[in-house]
Formats: C-alpha cells, structure tokens, sequence
C-alpha cells in the first residue's frame, strides 16, 4: 500500500487480485492536482488491472480534479481498461449528477 499525502489531501493505493484501488481523502482541488496526478500516471497505464477510486473520505473536489478523473476516464477507455469510481460522498454525487459526467463512472 503506497501513501501521498499532504495536510489537506492523501491518496493511498491497494493493490488486490488484478484491481487497484485508490482511496481519497480530504481535499481534491488545484493545490493538490500535481500530487494527484503523480499517483494516478503509473496506475492509468495498467491496462492489466482494473483502476478504482474510493471517494468515501473526500470532503470536496474542484473543477481541476474533476478533469484529471476524465481524463483518466478518457485514457482508460482507449485502452479498454475498466475504471470505476466507488462510494461517492452525497454532495460530490450531486456535483456529479448537475455536472452530467456521473454517469460515465461506472461503480
């Protein structure tokens, strides 16, 4: 299991059987795009392994990291690798869904 994490933001992976999971907390915006994207590279091209975010524990996200999910999405799709989006907090579902794109993350 690898940890990121910053004082507002962590990102820990998990790895098991042919899926990985990447489990979110805190606060998913600008400041801590880098951060994010640095975690999520190496696990996008894994085409092997199904590719999955747990939001159980993210408070918030922004414009920013909702376009490194799609693009995510986007490269996944072209590799026809499964990615799925899991446990979705209430007020991030509801962005989701006025936003239109919850419907892309199959859970």
């Amino acid at each position: 299991m690898n940890t990121n994490k910053t004082d507002k933001f962590n990102a820990k992976t998990e790895l098991r059987d042919r899926a990985c999971t990447v489990y979110l907390s805190g606060e998913l915006d600008l400041s801590v795009a880098p951060d994010f994207r640095l975690v999520m590279e190496p696990l996008v091209e894994e085409a092997g392994q199904d590719l999955i975010i747990n939001m159980k524990d993210l408070k918030y996200i922004d414009s920013t990291g909702i376009g490194i999910l799609l693009s995510i999405l986007k490269a996944r799709n072209g590799m026809e690798a499964r990615f799925m989006v899991e446990e979705v907090p209430v007020r991030i579902q509801k962005l989701f869904d006025m936003t239109g794109i919850a419907k892309f993350f199959a859970s």
